[in-house]
């Protein structure tokens, strides 16, 4: 059975995200192959087919003429036309144009072959140290500080693992609402300039990760960050005896945090993980 009819080829042409080497055989193959290539901008992507002597018809789709260019890339697949889709960098249609245009695809039957490739969030959360079974993807926060503000409090006890893009421009306030808005001592990692010369994956609690950010005034003033956000975790067994309740405040006016819940789990032999969570949500109080 047939299910497509006798049309062209749209193929979702993944391309590096910083390391050129990054690309795949096939990729190359592809955008070697194809009738036109769709490209989010133009000079941008000459760079990329120049380094591998690729030589092809450049036609702009972007954010601003989606809408309006689909609808004459409809026409030119129709016509059997083999057209390639790529983005500035990683996969397309993530976070950028091609949305409508794969819509539109779709409820015309015509075919699309994507081809596996580079991604930056999926990159971060790989290398994050985060739980990757289950996590949810917010793409770019809002710019507007009320707006990013009340999206970062819904997620305040989402328990999957959080992704995020941030500019360079508004990391650091970024992490300050993260801090105000879900959590000082939430565990994140940044991943900035992934697979480039100065990259950079860091991982700590997010009060901690502001005062890296503010230490090095070199370091937010390059390229884009990935934001991986540990999920919620639901306090558990918080019902303590009043006897390792006092143990932890007696050695709390001696000792650090960490050493306080170590000796008092020990003494008491409980879960010092647990006895951990509840002494900090005290603490935070």
């Amino acid at each position: 059975m047939n299910l497509f009819k006798n049309t062209g080829i749209l193929y979702i042409v993944p391309t590096p995200i910083g390391n050129l080497s990054d690309i795949t055989y096939r990729a190359l193959e592809i955008l070697e192959k194809v009738n036109l290539i769709a490209c989010e901008n133009i000079q941008h992507t000459n760079i990329l087919l120049k380094h591998f002597n690729i030589k092809n018809i450049l036609i702009s789709f972007n954010k601003n003429n989606e809408a309006q260019k689909s609808d004459n890339l409809i026409k030119q697949l129709n016509e059997g036309k083999l057209i390639a889709l790529v983005s500035n960098a990683g996969t397309p249609v993530i976070n950028d144009p091609g949305y409508l245009l794969i819509k539109k695809c779709h409820l015309l039957n015509i075919k699309i072959i994507p081809l596996p490739g580079p991604c930056a969030a999926i990159t971060a959360l790989s290398a994050s140290g985060i739980s990757t079974h289950r996590f949810c993807y917010e793409g770019f926060l809002p710019s507007k500080k009320k707006l990013r503000r009340n999206l970062l409090h819904s997620l305040k006890k989402e328990k999957r693992t959080i992704i995020c893009y941030e500019s360079k421009h508004r990391i650091i306030e970024t992490i300050k609402d993260i801090i105000n808005e879900i959590d000082k001592n939430r565990h994140i990692v940044i991943a900035r300039e992934i697979t480039k010369k100065w990259e950079i994956i860091y991982g700590n609690k997010a009060y901690l990760i502001l005062s890296w950010l503010k230490s090095d005034i070199n370091y937010y003033n390059k390229g884009e960050n990935v934001i991986v956000i540990d999920g919620y975790k639901e306090l558990k067994d918080t019902n303590f005896p009043d006897k390792v309740i006092d143990t932890f405040i007696l050695l709390r006016k001696f000792l650090s945090l960490k050493q306080s819940v170590l000796i008092t789990s020990k003494i008491h032999k409980i879960n010092k993980n647990n006895l951990y969570q509840y002494a900090i949500k005290k603490e935070e109080k």
